[in-house]
């Protein structure tokens, strides 16, 4: 594919997908919400479209209540699509997932101990760190899991560090009431990852995507895969509704990150060309494509233009 625009491609491709909580025998959440369906269906979208991803990485609540079988089922569900895009899963704890079946079930060893590991994607490390509390919803990180963070931080990688964890350590101004569920303590966080090689925060927790930065690091959290938040319902402390699933995608560059989120769902198409169209833009000069494309006078514009009279 040739270069269009200012920037080469991307070193790097990343699918961030979150909050997926899967129940055994595939049953509906809350008995309405088809939470295989969705991820199924988001899943597809991924593979169908260019992104191309190096690995996916799934920020926690994976199993609604950590059963054994709800984490066969999303291994199952998951692995296939993952080896077709030769895409690396990267499985993170989340505060309604179990460790000792989270890592019996995805990872064939057993443990009750904090669930963090470290990956290699083509130089781009990833590290999955598990901020849960057993027991309980809110988050936290032990002394023993800073020092080891700290210790992996201590050699950068060659394209740097992405860190990815369940609970976003930032505010939510939205939904108050999460504060009660935030990651605790996080300013022993901020100490670690200031100044180190760390480039982006992934998170899910929330439920809704929102962006923010911390300890002057991006943080991006991901929407669920199962419900989403209602963030303008009236008289509601919290509002779940089944819509507006997504999957985001991390394109990583040299000096920027490019966070690109894939509605899930059907869609109905109202403007759009064919994909043979690439092939007459491939053969354009710069100033051609200009002239065809950019140009508001031109047969392409002026087409899109009349339908919209």
């Amino acid at each position: 594919m040739i270069q269009l625009g200012q920037y080469p491609a991307p070193s790097h491709v990343i699918a961030h997908i979150s909050d997926t909580h899967l129940l055994a025998g595939g049953r509906p959440l809350y008995g309405k919400v088809n939470t295989i369906e969705h991820l199924t269906q988001a899943l597809l979208q991924l593979e169908r479209s260019i992104a191309k991803p190096q690995a996916i990485v799934f920020t926690g609540d994976l199993a609604d209540l950590g059963e054994p079988d709800a984490y066969s089922r999303l291994r199952d569900l998951v692995e296939p699509v993952a080896a077709r895009m030769a895409a690396q899963v990267i499985w993170v704890m989340g505060n309604h997932d179990e460790r000792a079946d989270y890592s019996r079930l995805l990872f064939d060893e057993e443990s009750d101990a904090p669930q963090d590991r470290v990956y290699d994607i083509d130089g781009l490390r990833i590290i999955s760190f598990d901020s849960t509390v057993p027991g309980y919803h809110h988050g936290d990180i032990t002394d023993d899991q800073l020092d080891w963070l700290a210790d992996v931080l201590s050699s950068p990688a060659p394209h740097g560090t992405i860190l990815a964890l369940h609970h976003p350590p930032i505010p939510t101004p939205l939904l108050e009431a999460m504060g009660i569920l935030e990651l605790n303590d996080q300013p022993r966080l901020a100490e670690v990852l200031r100044g180190s090689d760390v480039r982006g925060i992934l998170a899910g927790h929330l439920h809704y995507s929102t962006h923010s930065t911390f300890a002057g690091i991006p943080v991006s959290v991901a929407s669920a895969t199962c419900y989403t938040l209602d963030l303008s319902a009236e008289d509601r402390l919290l509002s779940g509704v089944d819509f507006g699933q997504s999957v985001n995608v991390v394109h990583v560059y040299p000096e920027q990150l490019v966070h690109s989120i894939i509605p899930v769902g059907e869609t109905i198409e109202v403007t759009g060309q064919p994909a043979a169209a690439w092939g007459q833009i491939e053969a354009m000069t710069h100033e051609q494509r200009i002239e065809v494309l950019s140009a508001k006078n031109s047969a392409f514009n002026a087409a899109e233009t009349e339908s919209s009279n």
